[in-house]
């Protein structure tokens, strides 16, 4: 099946972005969004629908295996992993822009480390011997799930790059930390974590319905809340 890629340009952040039609035949069924960019940059020469010469595109990928992030984008409005998303899933056309909540690089390259920042301001390292007992060794398991893709923050109506709610991201770095940390280490970390995330969450959750993990943020959220209250 041939699809149009209208995909969003800009060669620095700043300037105004374009979008450009480019042609993709499928090879498989199985072919995704990830598969259509390699393709496209692979060609010889890059060339638009309309047959006018293009730059390579510029976008950001690691494992292609829904385990790092790095491929988190807009697609058709919606924050997905490209290496997740199969071309099978839409109809003919599809959009890509880069996520919105982060400073543009290229095209559809981000700078995501915003994220990275706010985890070091909540000070989220372990400062002593982890304790995993039986019984809060499945939530830091659930918790180790999280890629810091950033798509959770791309759709929360409250965080925005700098600003003092640190969004979802930061939750379960915060519940896997939390249940290896015994209580009386835990002082500055609730007291900065309270600050910049459970004050700032409006609950919506519309960040759960978006995580390509699947991860229970609601769960975690309340998790990290029950464990701030032990003395």
């Amino acid at each position: 099946m041939k699809y149009i890629l209208n995909i969003s340009r800009q060669e620095r952040g700043g300037d105004n972005a374009v979008l450009r039609r480019f042609e993709y035949e499928t090879a498989s069924s199985g072919d995704t969004v990830a598969t259509a960019l390699f393709a496209l940059n692979g060609r010889e020469e890059l060339r638009d629908a309309d047959g006018v010469p293009a730059r390579r595109i510029e976008w950001e990928c690691s494992c292609l295996q829904k385990k790092c992030g790095a491929c988190a984008m807009l697609i058709c409005g919606r924050p997905r992993l490209a290496c997740d998303a199969l071309l099978a899933e839409y109809k003919g056309e599809i959009t890509l822009k880069p996520l919105r909540k982060f400073p543009v690089i290229c095209d559809l390259r981000v700078d995501r480390s915003i994220m990275l920042e706010n985890l070091k301001t909540l000070r989220l390292w372990l400062a002593c011997d982890p304790e995993l007992s039986d019984e809060n060794r499945e939530s830091a398991f659930e918790s180790s799930e999280c890629i810091q893709c950033g798509c959770c923050l791309e759709v929360c109506p409250n965080f925005h790059a700098g600003g003092e709610f640190f969004g979802m991201s930061s939750v379960p770095v915060a519940a896997r930390l939390l249940a290896e940390m015994p209580p009386e280490k835990r002082g500055e970390i609730a007291k900065l974590y309270k600050k910049h995330v459970l004050e700032g969450c409006e609950r919506s959750f519309a960040c759960q319905k978006v995580c390509p993990k699947n991860i229970d943020a609601e769960k975690l959220l309340v998790n990290t809340a029950l464990a701030l209250r032990e003395p």
